[in-house]
């Protein structure tokens, strides 16, 4: 390594404070310097070339390098590189609002711009209760969200998340934020059809709504994949009955498409597309610019944003950032939605998943995997090491670390959820290339587990 490789190594381990970052390992993490990216891969400093499994963060959806994505984020910096969007407007902004209208479901096409999934979700709840306070309905303020829901890390977000592991050491407002449990198909009763099973989930909600009274409850908060829960998928029907519950109860719908929007399940937006139904709000980020720069909004019906159009009301939803509607971000959306519609592909990501999820279920022929799910280009690879003993978590740690640390020294990028490995890579994605993942991914996985039998951590008996 490099004198100045190693001294930047340094800069990252003792002045970056990293998100989620262990704050008794700052200083010695040592984290893996990446250097470049092109096309499904990324490269390292030491020269090596990794397929990148998650595509950064669900949000590399074209891949990496594309020139003329760079190209159009460099014409809009020499043509304008900022302007408020408080009383001034530019012509990205508009622009990318009219395509996002034509893109989204039904009559949401009103676009609030954020920087960035948190603050969408963030903006969007604060627009529901904006919205209750312009219709003199003070108390209607109480979010229901799920267990093992991740909707940012901004105050209000992260309150409505529900990853157990997320709460530690931080505040959160917990008077107004309700959770119920999330439909993880895991934990049916083997003897429980699918259509009760679903039935029960969708009745725990109507359930917590007339228990803190319909008249407070102001929304229902839901991913349509539990994304960083472990790519959680619900049983069919589900979240049009959660729908169905919601205007019984008048109750808004929020969908937070922050990871499935742009293509990840092989549509713009999969809330009607892939589930079936027409939210009153959707959240959106990631795949919206595919990582190039950072952007957010969300979306709200025609139908909504009347009902807070009153003549003389005098209201100001008081809520905004200096980057929203920013223009060099809004020419990085707009390139980036007319090389996935030039391409197709959406229609590429739908006939290359159902290869992709049934090449990923052959590696539930490794004694530790004991569940793959996904849907679209987005799955769950399950491991465990506590078979026939007490669940342990740092067992589950272990394991899925040391799959991460294999992949990676074969080739393979992959993202470790405790003892989960989540795969959701660029839609550009060809079946060579899932092949390759496959491989590198089962041989990582192979690789752990001898390594855990042979020092006692787990036997395979």
């Amino acid at each position: 390594m490099s004198t100045k490789l190693t001294k930047n190594l340094q800069h990252d381990d003792n002045l970056f404070l990293h998100p989620w970052e262990s704050i008794d390992a700052v200083g010695r993490n040592k984290r893996t310097v990446v250097t470049e990216g092109d096309g499904v891969y990324i490269t390292d400093s030491d020269g090596n070339r990794l397929l990148d499994g998650p595509a950064g963060m669900w949000c590399v959806n074209i891949g990496h390098r594309r020139s003329e994505m760079a190209k159009a984020i460099s014409d809009q910096i020499m043509e304008l590189t900022y302007v408020s969007p408080w009383s001034l407007t530019n012509a990205p902004a508009a622009v990318l609002a009219d395509k996002l209208a034509s893109l989204s479901p039904g009559d949401l096409n009103h676009v609030f711009y954020t920087t960035g999934g948190s603050t969408a979700v963030d903006s969007a709840l604060r627009f529901v209760m904006f919205r209750n306070n312009v219709l003199n309905r003070p108390h209607k303020k109480h979010i229901i969200a799920r267990n093992n829901g991740y909707h940012g890390s901004t105050y209000l977000a992260a309150s409505a998340s529900g990853k157990s592991r997320d709460k530690n050491f931080l505040d959160f407002k917990t008077d107004t934020f309700h959770h119920i449990s999330d439909p993880n198909m895991l934990d049916k009763p083997k003897d429980m059809a699918d259509l009760q099973w679903c039935r029960l989930k969708v009745d725990e909600l109507e359930s917590r709504i007339i228990e803190i009274g319909a008249d407070n409850v102001a929304a229902f908060i839901a991913e349509p994949i539990l994304a960083s829960g472990g790519v959680i998928l619900a049983p069919e029907g589900y979240h049009a009955g959660c729908l169905a519950v919601c205007r019984k109860h008048d109750v808004l719908y929020i969908s937070d498409e922050v990871v499935t929007a742009f293509g990840r399940l092989g549509h713009f937006f999969a809330s009607e597309a892939v589930f079936g139904i027409q939210p009153d709000i959707i959240t959106c980020a990631k795949g919206i610019t595919s990582g190039y720069v950072p952007l957010g909004a969300f979306l709200v019906s025609d139908k909504l944003l009347k009902t807070v159009q009153k003549e003389d009301s005098g209201a100001y939803f008081s809520n905004g950032f200096t980057y929203s509607g920013h223009p060099v971000a809004c020419a990085a959306a707009l390139k980036n939605i007319e090389i996935m519609e030039r391409e197709n592909l959406m229609q590429h990501v739908q006939e290359i998943a159902p290869y992709f999820q049934s090449q990923l279920k052959t590696l539930l022929e490794h004694p530790i995997v004991t569940d793959v799910r996904g849907i679209g280009l987005m799955a769950c690879v399950e491991c465990d090491i506590n078979k026939g003993r007490e669940r342990k978590l740092v067992l589950d740690y272990e394991i899925g670390n040391r799959i991460d640390k294999h992949c990676q020294a074969l080739g393979l990028l992959v993202r470790p959820i405790i003892n989960m490995c989540v795969m959701s890579p660029p839609l550009i994605i060809t079946r060579e290339q899932i092949d390759d993942l496959v491989e590198k991914l089962g041989k990582g996985i192979e690789l752990a587990a001898r390594e855990v039998e042979q020092e006692g951590l787990w036997a395979s008996s």
